[in-house]
């Protein structure tokens, strides 16, 4: 028992932490950072297992982390509120014509990673971008001007 509550204490802190890193750091990993998040994981099983090497004890672990994700991912479904907490909500980076400085604050995203991201997506200048979102996986997506003939930017359904 003392293992489950382990894992699940270290499952709620590690989901602290990665929320608190941002959606757009998680998107783009550097090496550093991907080597970091596996070391991460080896620390943490050193943590929760302490001194059991026994593969009841691993597969204690592994089943209290699989219950966990599919026990959130089930409650993500039913509750809109779960889900903005857990996976996080679209926010808009750039609109009406110019960015949205509290959000690229809040995610540390400078306006020359929305550019890049834009020339990525085919798009040669923010002039022709009528709304960019910050999506929950970390990726941004863009909606153009001549797409958003008649939309509302604060419209939900577009967000």
């Amino acid at each position: 028992m003392e293992l489950v509550i382990r894992t699940a204490v270290l499952f709620a802190f590690l989901w602290l932490v990665l929320r608190a890193m941002g959606k757009r750091e998680l998107a783009q990993l550097n090496p550093f950072e991907l080597i970091l998040l596996i070391v991460l994981g080896d620390l943490v099983q050193q943590a929760v297992t302490l001194e059991d090497h026994s593969l009841t004890g691993a597969g204690v672990i592994v089943s209290t982390l699989a219950l966990l994700t599919i026990f959130t991912s089930w409650l993500s479904l039913r509750s809109g509120r779960f889900a903005h907490l857990f996976e996080g909500v679209p926010t808009p980076v750039w609109k009406d014509g110019g960015p949205v400085e509290r959000t690229l604050r809040m995610e540390r995203i400078r306006m020359e990673e929305v550019r890049a991201e834009a020339r990525k997506q085919g798009i040669a200048s923010m002039d022709e971008v009528w709304l960019a979102t910050l999506e929950e996986d970390g990726t941004i997506s863009f909606l153009k001007v001549d797409e958003a003939q008649g939309q509302d930017p604060n419209q939900k359904s577009v967000v």
